[in-house]
């Protein structure tokens, strides 16, 4: 039996193997609960590459057909091109084609092109920006 101090409490020192045992389990759960973190991060990250990759190509269409003539081909109605779509980027992951519409009286000095990039990652994605273009 333990010694009981002045007071009658025992004189406990230090703490026993279970205690530690269990310290050590629930040190172990927390560090492989923020490793799971670490992927769902890079996808987001990656994810967000993406977009803003997408998001640069239709920019970049979208200023380069402002800059046009009001009777240029590329600014002609319906879809550029007519079937499929242009590839972008090193690997063709980005797919991007245009529609090109004229607006209605009294808006008919303006068409209406709206500029779609798509790709594949985690699912099927996609960004669309739209502008007006004034005769």
């Amino acid at each position: 039996m333990r010694d009981l101090g002045p007071l009658g409490i025992r004189d406990e020192r230090g703490s026993t193997l279970i205690e530690l045992m269990i310290a050590l389990v629930m040190l172990t759960v927390g560090i492989l609960a923020v490793g799971q973190l670490f992927p769902a991060g890079s996808r987001s990250q990656q994810q967000a590459r993406m977009t803003t990759s997408g998001n640069y190509y239709a920019q970049e269409k979208l200023e380069q057909l402002a800059g046009n003539a009001w009777t240029d081909a590329s600014l002609a109605d319906g879809r550029h091109p007519a079937s499929g779509s242009e590839a972008l980027g090193s690997s063709g992951q980005w797919h991007r084609f245009y529609e090109v519409s004229a607006m209605a009286s009294p808006l008919a000095n303006l068409k209406k092109v709206t500029v779609t990039v798509q790709w594949v990652f985690q699912g099927n994605r996609s960004v669309t920006s739209t502008t007006y273009v004034r005769r």
